[in-house]
């Protein structure tokens, strides 16, 4: 699911194994007509005794399996955590298990089922053939760059999944490890959210209330909000702000940690993606790096709310909508141009440096590595394995 191999592209491959057909779960009543329990042996026969192992993450490994529920064959993705994680493990399963029962939304992973056995805890979430949005991002797959409409599509779909989260029940769900990782791509490029396992479930959803929840300080570096890394609080913002940096990854086809390279005064428009421009309408551009600046800017109160980034960012595809209308219209053709020429003069671009001005600010970093050392915690990392292996 959120640890997809950045390398592999896992949907090639064919696996005849035998289907596995579950059974449903008995003794956790909230799980009941909800998803599946599986016993350790489905789960071998699913996985072909763990033949193939996708990728590996700070606290899971992920293999791919194949079964069939309520007659439908299936492709799924079964994550195991670790039993040697010094985070909670426990409190993460149940944390997973809990939310994807209660959730239904098009943008989020489709939980299947689980296995608790013994000391094995796994967790299964239907296959996504596209995997990670960062693999398209960032030149590990094959093919043309993504469009700029279809980048904008997975934005505001993605945007959609996080306002559920936030608003879609009685209680508000902070994600806390949003990043382009783990926003997974069906076979339709449609995006959804995966790795709810670090999730906080905040207060009561009132209309112009911010939830806070005091959390023990784990995530990605470079998605951190800075208020949460001095604070320890973690709010709806802190999403806000994660998903701003996606966005401009989404604009600049580079990683977050790369954003930190360019403090030497480089221009935001100077780092774009070379395939947008010209594609990209100035009004929609305009638009976009707005609602982006206002995601990541330093305190959560001058964040928006998902809610408004999700409408920003349907205003912005329709002015991208509306451009590319007149353009083509200008056009002496029918077919319309793969690129349109939109040119940029008179728009002005912050650098770098202002805009992520809090990358300079060494505190937060140093603070957040010494407080996770000091607690035998371990920063995320994006990065994952493609190891053959059968699991030991």
């Amino acid at each position: 699911m959120g640890f997809l191999p950045s390398e592999t592209q896992v949907s090639r491959f064919f696996f005849p194994w035998k289907k596995t057909k579950p059974k449903k779960l008995q003794n956790w009543p909230f799980t009941e007509g909800k998803c599946i329990r599986f016993s350790l042996n489905e789960i071998r026969t699913a996985t072909n005794d763990f033949n193939l192992r996708l990728g590996s993450g700070a606290f899971c490994d992920v293999y791919k399996g194949h079964i069939i529920t309520d007659g439908t064959d299936m492709d799924v993705v079964i994550k195991c955590l670790k039993k040697d994680n010094q985070i909670q493990p426990e409190s993460a399963f149940e944390t997973e298990i809990l939310l994807f029962c209660q959730l239904r939304h098009p943008n989020l992973v489709s939980f299947i089922g689980f296995c608790e056995e013994g000391d094995d805890r796994m967790l299964v979430y239907e296959f996504l053939d596209n995997g990670p949005l960062s693999n398209h991002l960032f030149g590990k797959t094959a093919g043309d760059p993504l469009s700029w409409k279809k980048r904008l599509d997975i934005c505001i779909g993605a945007a959609r999944g996080v306002h559920y989260l936030h608003t879609g029940i009685k209680h508000a769900i902070i994600h806390r490890d949003l990043k382009s990782f783990n926003i997974l791509l069906d076979k339709d490029l449609v995006p959804k959210l995966s790795a709810l396992g670090l999730s906080k479930l905040g207060g009561t959803n009132v209309k112009n209330k911010l939830d806070k929840a005091p959390s023990r300080k784990t995530g990605t570096l470079g998605y951190a909000d800075p208020e949460y890394l001095e604070s320890g609080n973690v709010t709806q913002k802190s999403d806000v702000f994660a998903f701003g940096v996606v966005l401009f990854e989404v604009l600049c086809v580079r990683s977050s940690a790369k954003f930190k390279e360019c403090m030497d005064g480089t221009s935001l428009f100077d780092i774009i993606d070379p395939y947008l421009k010209g594609e990209i309408a100035p009004d929609c551009l305009r638009k976009f790096v707005d609602i982006a600046e206002r995601c990541v800017r330093r305190t959560g109160a001058q964040r928006p709310t998902m809610g408004e980034v999700e409408v920003e960012l349907e205003d912005a595809l329709e002015l991208q909508e509306k451009s590319d209308s007149s353009k083509n219209l200008e056009t002496s053709t029918s077919i319309a141009p793969a690129h349109h020429n939109y040119t940029y003069d008179g728009m002005t671009f912050r650098t770098i440096k202002d805009i992520f001005f809090w990358f300079a600010e060494d505190s937060l970093s140093n603070n957040f590595t010494t407080y996770l050392s000091e607690n035998n915690t371990t920063v995320f990392s994006d990065k994952s394995t493609t190891n053959m292996k059968k699991k030991k």
